[in-house]
């Protein structure tokens, strides 16, 4: 007879072969691009069949928006502060540096961020939810985050906090499209130090 134990056990274990799928997949996706990785090669690296992995993600666009996500929460533990609070006015801005930092070295993961979010804009794509709650929780943490700065007295009252959020967001999707485009010729993390800079200055 099965116990309760032995449930946990077996959910735990479908928990650590779902993370090592997403690692190995990440792995592969970074390696190889999109198009060029396949779902058998990341199922004989976690030990699977390729049913197996089926199991776990109906397909290699689903997969793909799975290790997008992982990629997110890593993102959302360096962007939280030590007590899991966002940062806030210009610590926030400083946190939206050091990871523009970060990405300028995961260049095949920036690059498919940017594939898959161009190409979500398309009513069927299946990363379409993901693109768009991604950035109205994106917009909304970082327009909290400027409100804050401004209870605080750390910017100038009567900013329109949505508004620079918008703008910030904005700033590091394009840099990093026209990093990925020229990489030797666009400093990303320079150029968005340089303009939170720029944005400090006039929230100040």
């Amino acid at each position: 007879m099965a116990t309760r134990t032995d449930g946990r056990r077996g959910y735990a274990a479908g928990d650590a072969r779902r993370e090592r799928i997403l690692h190995i997949a990440m792995q592969e996706f970074a390696e190889n691009g999109y198009r060029g990785t396949s779902l058998a090669r990341v199922a004989e690296r976690a030990g699977l069949s390729q049913p197996g992995l089926l199991h776990h993600f109906r397909s290699k666009e689903q997969l793909l928006v799975a290790v997008l996500d992982l990629r997110d929460r890593r993102d959302a533990e360096r962007f939280l502060g030590p007590d899991g609070a966002p940062p806030t006015g210009a610590a926030m801005l400083d946190a939206l540096a050091d990871l523009v930092e970060h990405n300028s070295r995961a260049p095949e993961l920036v690059r498919l961020f940017a594939v898959l979010t161009s190409e979500a804009v398309t009513a069927d794509h299946p990363a379409r939810a993901w693109a768009r709650d991604r950035y109205a929780h994106l917009r909304a943490r970082v327009a909290e985050s400027f409100a804050a700065g401004v209870a605080a007295g750390e910017f100038r009252a009567g900013i329109d906090a949505d508004s620079y959020a918008v703008r910030v967001i904005a700033l590091m999707d394009g840099l990093q499209t026209q990093w990925l485009l020229a990489p030797d010729e666009i400093d990303m993390p320079a150029l968005f130090r340089a303009q939170v800079a720029d944005i400090l200055a006039a929230l100040r």
